[in-house]
């Protein structure tokens, strides 16, 4: 089946989710474009992730999807470390937002049951997941309530899990994307495949339609993702440089300055491996060596980034982008998409 009669949209280019970046008015924008907009839920609550659907319903009447991150079983809890070290690790980021190191809190990540229940209950067209396989439970549940469910992997063997599983379609990305690497086989330092490496191998190994992501952000990018068998493309870095997106102006400003050697890849900020534009926060945690496993560090940065954030202080916040932010040029969504739609077959 092609991309856009599974998904209800015009054309087969869907916004990546921003797992804390994400905003209403750039999915919307998307969606109606003829995209598929996306929404990342990372961290939100029940009642958070209710009004974030009602909010996206009420801006857009074509199809969203909304992504959340499955649980590798490798995360810890506030029992499980002492985040004492960690905390007086980073005090000079801390200091230099203007914020008291936080106090541990109960817990750190609301349960995936709960975010499961109140999507399920909000109905999205579409479900993504990170970091894992959906139970067979959680596929039955979507599939009952017309719900399409996307899984995303970093290697042909991710990409067969989900396909057998039942997932509608796989989202292959490669080492060129920004943000986390979401692989969950084997450790992300060990999953990096290129993307044009990575998609012809998934798309010959796999049965349902497989959407390319990483490196991709103008029209070249959409055709040569598409001659290699792909049914579709994501983009997330193209779309995060525009105004409609929650970054920051100055994380807006990074992207782009960025040339293609200027991003690199890190633990430091939330204690998994993700790819974006180096800065004093990013640098300042590396040297310590304190960095907490996830997403005890995700927490206890957190504090510094959103206050970092509203003060407009790019230097401490996660400038997350791909390898291609020097070809992310346009500041509008609308364009983003005109210019992705024209790598597309005639």
């Amino acid at each position: 089946m092609r991309l856009e009669n599974l998904l209800g949209i015009d054309v087969p280019i869907v916004l990546g989710p921003f797992g804390g970046l994400s905003s209403v008015a750039l999915t919307a924008a998307v969606s109606d474009s003829g995209g598929l907009g996306s929404y990342g839920l990372y961290g939100y609550t029940s009642d958070r992730i209710h009004d974030t659907i009602a909010a996206l319903r009420a801006a857009t009447s074509r199809p969203i999807a909304v992504n959340l991150w499955l649980p590798r079983g490798d995360e810890v809890t506030p029992d499980d470390v002492d985040v004492d070290p960690f905390l007086r690790g980073a005090a000079p980021l801390y200091a230099a937002a203007g914020v008291a190191p936080p106090v541990p809190p109960a817990s750190f990540l609301p349960p995936l049951d709960e975010q499961l229940d109140a999507v399920f209950a909000a109905r999205p067209d579409v479900l993504s997941v990170v970091f894992g396989v959906p139970d067979a439970a959680t596929l039955a549940r979507a599939r009952d309530l017309g719900i399409r469910v996307l899984g995303t992997a970093t290697s042909v063997a991710e990409a067969v899990a989900l396909d057998a599983a039942g997932v509608d379609a796989v989202v292959a990305t490669g080492a060129e994307a920004g943000g986390h690497r979401v692989s969950f086989l084997r450790d992300p330092a060990q999953s990096l495949v290129g993307t044009f490496a990575l998609i012809p191998q998934v798309v010959d190994a796999v049965d349902v339609p497989v959407i390319a992501a990483g490196g991709i952000a103008d029209r070249r990018g959409v055709a040569a993702a598409l001659a290699l068998g792909a049914a579709g493309v994501q983009v997330g870095t193209a779309f995060l440089r525009t105004r409609q997106s929650a970054a920051t102006a100055g994380h807006r400003d990074a992207i782009a300055a960025a040339a293609d050697v200027d991003t690199v890849l890190t633990r430091a900020m939330s204690g998994r491996l993700a790819r974006g534009i180096p800065n004093r926060a990013m640098r300042d945690l590396e040297a310590t060596g304190m960095i907490a496993p996830f997403p005890a560090q995700n927490w206890l940065t957190g504090v510094f980034r959103a206050a970092a954030a509203a003060a407009g202080e790019h230097d401490l916040v996660s400038l997350w982008a791909g390898q291609s932010a020097g070809l992310a040029r346009l500041d509008d969504a609308s364009q983003v998409l005109a210019e992705l739609r024209a790598g597309l077959p005639g």
